[in-house]
């Protein structure tokens, strides 16, 4: 075929799959559609009405530990508010699907963060500062694994290991019994501190709040809720939260993003970012 031919037909078919797409276009800012309920899936056709802002991300590198290599360079991001409540669609090329958190192996995920409080003075971009706090929903890929029905025992995180024997599991003592309870937290620390990460999940989303970088703590309770799917070049995922107080068609907010990718030994403080981007309500047509 010649190369003007083959150009030719390239062309013509990139044009035809942007005019099959009719979803808007936010440049400054995330607006947000009202709508008579927010849509749980990624895939909700509902998404399709709500404009599509492009969020470009850049390295964190201001506090320890820094990540210093770029790797996710945008995430792309929808809302829809109805009942009270908010959601936001992120989606990001990852080619590497990490789902799985293990000895020196780390797992994709992403987070929405806002002003604690909606006003004219915006907290510091990076995880707020004191006095001026952000509320942050995170979502983990590996969290949506279990909340999806994957297993938390060693055979399901090392499908070839060979267990012999659990103590918790001794014929001596009772199924489901206070005896064989106190016996399983003795041999899972975590769970019977409480530790708020430790597993097995029934939600892919944790709520956490920030006064600055090293502050962050689990809220008081988790509120919002996440759903996250593979796609054919990496992530789409779904966090529904509360609509900040004080945000409507009339006042404006700010919201921020990151990523992170598991393949590139992003945890923590290592990720990418947005900086504050600006968040609008859509008035009700």
């Amino acid at each position: 075929m010649r190369p003007n031919l083959l150009l030719t037909i390239l062309v013509a078919a990139a044009l035809g799959g942007c005019q099959k797409s009719k979803v808007p276009v936010s440049t400054f800012e995330v607006m947000v559609v009202p709508a008579a309920t927010v849509p749980e899936s990624p895939t909700d056709a509902a998404w399709d009405k709500a404009p599509e802002y492009l969020a470009k991300l850049i390295p964190q590198d201001l506090v320890e530990p820094r990540l210093l290599v770029p790797s996710t360079p945008e995430v792309r991001v929808r809302a829809i508010a109805a009942g009270g409540e908010v959601a936001f669609r992120l989606e990001w090329v990852d080619s590497t699907q990490n789902d799985l958190a293990r000895p020196a192996e780390f797992v994709d995920a992403c987070a929405i963060q806002l002003p604690a409080q909606v006003g004219p003075d915006v907290p510091a971009p990076q995880m707020g500062e004191t006095g001026m706090g952000v509320e942050i929903a995170y979502w983990n890929a590996g969290w949506q694994a279990s909340a999806n029905g994957r297993g938390d025992d060693i055979q399901d995180v090392y499908p070839n290991a060979a267990v012999d024997h659990y103590p918790f599991q001794a014929a001596s003592l009772p199924k489901d019994s206070p005896e064989q309870a106190a016996m399983a937290a003795r041999y899972s620390p975590a769970r019977a501190l409480g530790n708020s990460v430790s597993g097995p999940h029934s939600s892919s989303v944790q709520d956490l709040i920030a006064e600055g970088p090293g502050t962050i703590t689990p809220a008081d309770q988790t509120t919002s809720r996440g759903r996250g799917e593979r796609t054919e070049l990496g992530w789409v995922v779904v966090i529904t939260r509360r609509l900040p107080q004080g945000f409507s068609e009339s006042t404006r907010d700010q919201v921020a993003f990151a990523v992170w990718q598991g393949a590139q030994e992003e945890v923590g403080p290592r990720k990418m970012r947005t900086g504050w981007v600006p968040l609008a309500m859509k008035e009700a047509s």
